[in-house]
């Protein structure tokens, strides 16, 4: 009987020291900071990026007016791109197309074998908010000849 008394004393006590202690939802709130959302996009799979010594980061408007393109280039670095508005057509190095409308994301692997063209083969202009993670000092593109595909 003595136990049983203990042990509800201490579940007392602690229920008592529980509900004086401080908790994230009295957290003191921020003051002073704004933020705006650019862009936001979802991708199809989960994100998984990696990079090798010091990166650039670059975060960059892009505008592409409609029968407007990219030209064939590549990236030393990954790309994170959300379509803000329109519709982008891009032909890959091996000629396949993939289409990413307003509120898609996509990545852009790295290296001379991913080369690729962008276009916008709409009415409206694309407009895109990419993210760069190049090696520092690397350009944000690299011109290439087209492989083949035509364009």
């Amino acid at each position: 009987m003595l136990g049983r008394m203990r042990k509800w004393a201490l579940v007392t006590v602690l229920a008592a020291v529980i509900g004086v202690m401080p908790s994230a939802a009295l957290a003191t709130p921020g003051s002073g900071v704004t933020g705006t959302i650019l862009a936001k996009g979802t991708t199809d799979s989960g994100i998984k990026i990696k990079t090798k010594g010091r990166t650039d980061v670059i975060v960059r408007t892009i505008t592409v007016e409609p029968g407007g393109s990219t030209g064939w280039h590549y990236h030393q670095g990954k790309l994170i791109a959300v379509v803000q508005s329109g519709t982008l057509t891009r032909t890959m190095a091996d000629c396949s197309v993939e289409t990413s409308t307003a509120g898609q994301s996509f990545i852009e692997p790295d290296g001379a074998d991913h080369i690729h063209i962008a276009r916008n083969l709409g009415t409206v202009p694309v407009v895109l908010y990419v993210t760069y993670l190049l090696p520092e000092g690397a350009p944000l593109s690299v011109d290439a000849p087209d492989p083949g595909c035509g364009g």
